[in-house]
């Protein structure tokens, strides 16, 4: 059974595939973070190596091996705290990929964070995509799918999984894990339309907590001084250094806050992602003009841009915290 929900048409086209022999040797699953991208990995490696009438059955010994992560032909590689994924890793799957299955029909190799491959990582993987062994399927999961080189996209299947309409979620929650309305709202508006992030913070408190410490920082730029700002980038380009997920999701919590105050000043409020924070907003709102608030947003996706590339992040995050509007509270 398929454990992606809202994704029904990439899951249809998945199914019609497999029922017919016509699987990719290759797919690219792009989305946001914990839209659902490694879910449908598990899942389709499940139903690749399934023996049942209808695939992923998830009780079989070999759906739950690979459950478990145990599966000798299902191997996954990702960025973890790492700050790219190396040519190391790409030549032992490679090694992996020339051999025939031990334990299943079909090796499944599972690439999350693609778009944090290094040069000479994508350059082989690129190699291994002109000529795909048999027998093998090739799994890459980005969130940012323009940093990918396009000769890797182009010998990929593309299934884009989109972020949920917010009732859909709410509706999930409550239905499908018992959650309270009341927090299931909360969440739906937090989650940025991904139900694996929702899922996460309900199992881990800390995650609303770091959030919440994340949002309180930020936000209080606005009014620091140039010295508390200098030292706030040195942190997050030191953070930078050593594990690049972290700050990503950093940057899009400063994203969300930044576009609630835009909503806010448009007149828009009842759309705002951070709602618990409705009050902190409107305040700092007030002391806001709307094209100053616009300006700082475009420095943000630019920093966004930037990073991804071999900018200085110390540099980028002072140049960032210097145009950052100062608010006199």
């Amino acid at each position: 059974m398929w454990q992606v929900l809202g994704q029904d048409k990439i899951l249809a086209l998945l199914e019609r595939s497999i029922e017919e022999d016509t699987i990719a040797h290759a797919y690219l699953l792009v989305g946001p973070h914990h839209v659902g991208k490694k879910t449908l990995a598990i899942n389709l490696a499940q139903a690749l190596n399934c023996n049942a009438h209808k695939p992923p059955c998830g009780q079989c010994r070999s759906c739950r091996r690979i459950l478990d992560h145990k599966h000798a032909d299902v191997t996954s590689v990702g960025l973890d705290s790492r700050t790219e994924i190396g040519i190391d890793d790409i030549r032992e799957l490679q090694k992996l990929a020339n051999l025939p299955p031990y334990e299943g029909k079909c090796k499944v190799f599972i690439i999350d964070d693609a778009e944090y491959l290094s040069t000479e990582a994508a350059n082989s993987l690129l190699k291994i995509l002109e000529e795909p062994p048999p027998k093998v399927v090739w799994l890459l999961l980005a969130a940012e799918e323009r940093r990918l080189l396009p000769t890797i996209v182009s010998r990929c299947q593309r299934l884009e999984l989109k972020p949920l309409p917010l009732m859909q979620l709410q509706n999930i929650l409550t239905n499908s894990y018992n959650v309270d309305l009341a927090k299931a709202e909360f969440l739906a508006h937090l989650c940025h339309g991904c139900l694996g992030w929702a899922l996460s913070a309900l199992a881990d408190d800390d995650i609303l907590k770091q959030r919440a410490q994340r949002v309180t920082m930020f936000s209080s730029l606005a009014s620091a001084s140039l010295q508390q700002r200098f030292a706030y980038a040195q942190e997050i380009a030191t953070q930078f250094s050593q594990n690049r997920r972290s700050v990503a999701e950093i940057i899009e919590i400063w994203l969300s806050w930044w576009r609630d105050l835009m909503l806010i000043k448009g007149g828009c409020k009842e759309a705002i992602i951070n709602v618990d924070y409705e009050v902190a907003l409107e305040k700092q709102a007030k002391s806001l003009s709307l094209n100053e608030i616009k300006q700082f947003l475009a420095n943000l996706r630019s920093l966004r841009e930037e990073i991804s590339k071999n900018v200085n992040p110390r540099l980028a995050f002072e140049s960032l915290m210097l145009n950052m509007p100062k608010l006199s509270l």
